[in-house]
């Protein structure tokens, strides 16, 4: 019997009006949150938590779970970080080739157009 591992679900929300990316990653025993920026209030946080569990992307438990409460039945793991949206190395290359090339190859047209310009204009 050959047993696959399957990846937790893993769930990306933006927030435009608060310019802030979400990762909502579900797990057996917690919810693990992570956002790029605070600016979500104790009780915004736990208001999208309960929409969460409304929509179906986490446990139906979730729908009553409070920060205050000293005894939680579920845990969930609210961080702030910003490294999850970092990009890879090989992207950063990549796209620094492609900005350089893009400025020479702009610079190169204005020269010669500028060459024309002062050709055709002056006697």
């Amino acid at each position: 019997m050959n047993a696959r591992v399957t990846e937790p679900r893993c769930h990306e929300f933006y927030f435009a009006e608060l310019d802030t990316l979400v990762q909502v990653r579900p797990g057996e025993e917690a919810v693990s949150i992570r956002a790029t920026r605070a600016t979500f209030s104790a009780r915004r946080q736990e208001n999208f938590i309960h929409e969460l569990a409304a929509e179906g992307f986490i446990d139906d438990d979730y729908r009553w779970f409070s920060f205050a409460s000293p005894f939680p039945a579920r845990r969930v793991c609210w961080r702030v970080d910003p490294s999850w949206v970092a990009l890879e190395p090989a992207v950063r290359a990549a796209t620094g080739r492609f900005v350089r090339r893009l400025l020479a190859g702009a610079g190169l047209l204005w020269i010669g157009l500028m060459t024309l310009l002062f050709l055709h204009i002056i006697p």
